[in-house]
């Protein structure tokens, strides 16, 4: 038997897929799926950095997930997951490693996402492994809980609602003055940090993550990174310093009250939870706002259902997670030889889930393509799974439900303005640089 496929000497199911030629595609695969002459993408066609891809991956992750839900991305070393029930399967292995100096070299993982780290350096939570990963989260974890968020909102729907008093045209950007900001102030207030550094920080978090998630940047970017990083670390650490004397309620104070059996975290963990927090949280959380509005705007009967029962809001807010995450991405590192979809892979190899892809999984969900804010199962895999679910999903929630409903309250009559909107090229995220609205 002809085989094709993986890079593990162990047989293949066909579902793994490595673009082989196309005669021989048709040859070797039983007719389950209807097959094309095109060959599979690869590389940074599966990325943001693919023109298409960036505007609409979704056609092409239906073909990945019709023809090869496995797939074997030989341009950068990956294995990509792009069913449902795999990409849970992997997310949700609690042996999976993240650490990505545990992937074995020239992988994606080690190449893109180690390669500036060092033996002893210690990563941060979302790449970390047990027991450290244990510890930490545990460290930080009860100011993330559902009840300690809710405590913000009264505070988040005030910035949502200050925000929206600065805008004064009938058109403008949504991102630039409205999705962008809610999530960096918000932030900074659940930090503690002075109302005069919330533009500082937008900037420096912004520098950061366009070259931390990028396995292509250029000089100027990484340039732009290393600089933003220094700064936000020097920040962090004069903070805590100062608050050790003048604790308050805000998250670094919660930080270094923080003991679990006597064990405290030291002043690095604290730095690399709030850069992790600015980071991360709010390139994801201005996605979330602005595809949610998009979604509710390209489809005005969904809009107006929300404005005449805003106590749809929540449940919204998954289905918004469903039909179009903000975080496209996410990874792990096989800790052994496995065979999750049918496709055997060695230890050490990097697996990629598309959640976008597992989102949209039409033997889960009917009619995946539909956005609808009454749907009744709106679980997704948009946050994750497994240990490193994100810490941070109750606030991205809160937010983006203050978010629009602040922004539909205000502007009813909201709608597409002819500028239109512009998609970014961040890898593993997926959300708008610009996005111009009228509001009537």
């Amino acid at each position: 038997m002809l085989q094709l496929g993986c890079r593990s000497k162990a047989p293949k199911a066909p579902c793994c897929e490595v673009n082989p030629h196309p005669l021989l595609l048709y040859l070797y695969i039983p007719r389950v799926h209807k097959m094309t002459d095109t060959p599979l993408p690869q590389g940074i066609e599966l990325t943001p950095l693919n023109d298409s891809f960036r505007e609409d991956p979704y056609p092409v992750l239906s073909r990945l997930r019709s023809e090869a839900p496995v797939l074997e991305d030989t341009e950068l070393k990956r294995f990509i997951y792009s069913r449902h029930d795999d990409v849970k399967a992997v997310l949700r292995d609690p042996d999976m490693w993240s650490d990505p100096r545990k992937a074995n070299p020239g992988t994606f993982t080690r190449e893109f996402l180690g390669q500036s780290m060092t033996e002893d350096e210690e990563p941060s939570m979302l790449l970390m492994d047990e027991p450290d990963h244990r510890r930490l989260r545990s460290l930080v974890s009860h100011s993330f809980t559902p009840k300690a968020v809710e405590k913000w909102r009264p505070r988040t729907r005030e910035v949502v609602a200050r925000i929206l008093d600065n805008i004064k045209e009938d058109e403008f950007d949504l991102i630039l003055d409205f999705a962008g900001p809610v999530p960096t102030v918000v932030i900074a207030e659940i930090l503690g940090i002075d109302p005069d550094k919330h533009d500082s920080f937008k900037q420096w978090s912004d520098q950061a993550v366009v070259a931390a998630f990028n396995p292509f940047p250029t000089e100027e970017q990484v340039a732009a990174r290393d600089e933003a990083n220094t700064k936000l670390w020097n920040f962090f650490d004069a903070e805590i310093k100062s608050r050790r004397n003048h604790l308050g309620t805000d998250l670094i104070s919660d930080m270094i009250r923080a003991e679990l059996d006597g064990d405290k975290l030291t002043v690095e963990e604290m730095i690399r939870q709030s850069n992790l927090l600015l980071i991360a949280g709010n390139v994801t959380t201005t996605d979330l706002i602005g595809n949610g509005v998009k979604a509710l705007l390209d489809n005005p009967d969904q809009w107006q259902k929300l404005k005449d029962d805003p106590s749809l809001i929540e449940n919204a807010i998954e289905e918004m997670l469903r039909f179009d995450s903000p975080v496209v991405n996410s990874g792990r590192i096989a800790n052994r030889q496995i065979d999750i979809g049918g496709c055997p892979v060695h230890q050490g190899e990097s697996l990629n889930t598309s959640l976008a892809a597992a989102n949209h999984d039409p033997d889960i969900y009917p009619e995946p393509a539909r956005f609808n804010i009454e749907r009744e199962d709106t679980h997704h895999q948009s946050f994750g799974g497994g240990r490193h679910l994100c810490l941070g999903a109750h606030l991205a929630r809160l937010e983006a439900q203050e978010a629009i409903l602040g922004l539909m309250s205000r502007f009813p009559d909201l709608g597409h303005s002819p500028k239109g909107h512009t998609y970014h090229s961040i890898p593993s995220f997926r959300g708008m640089s610009h996005f111009w609205v009228k509001t009537t």
